[in-house]
């Protein structure tokens, strides 16, 4: 899951938090509910690729210890743009509509 991936994620999660709030549902319970519905295509699409690389990030195969560090560090990146896109998107979007809420 490269960074488009991430921002892509991001501006899905958001939009459907944009519906559920015209709904009626609270931020809360909005956040929530997006952040189930796009779990499962982050973590597949993020699994594969980590999974994928695992076999050069053990060193197996020809020329394998040469791509060995590129590997770990995509493993590592895709850990983080997981935990990016979930965790840290809706957390930071409910500290900006809750401090615009209470200013507005």
């Amino acid at each position: 899951m490269d960074h488009r991936h991430v921002a892509k994620n991001g501006i899905l999660m958001l939009d459907q938090v944009d519906h559920l709030l015209a709904g009626g549902l609270g931020l809360e319970d909005a956040l929530v509910r997006s952040g189930h519905r796009r779990l499962r295509p982050v973590l597949m699409t993020s699994l594969a690729a980590g999974l994928g690389m695992l076999p050069l990030a053990y060193g197996i195969g020809t020329g394998a210890d040469m791509l060995k560090p590129l590997a770990i560090a995509v493993i590592g990146a895709l850990c983080i743009s997981v935990l990016l896109s979930l965790v840290a998107t809706p957390t930071l979007y409910y500290l900006l509509m809750r401090g615009k809420s209470r200013a507005g």
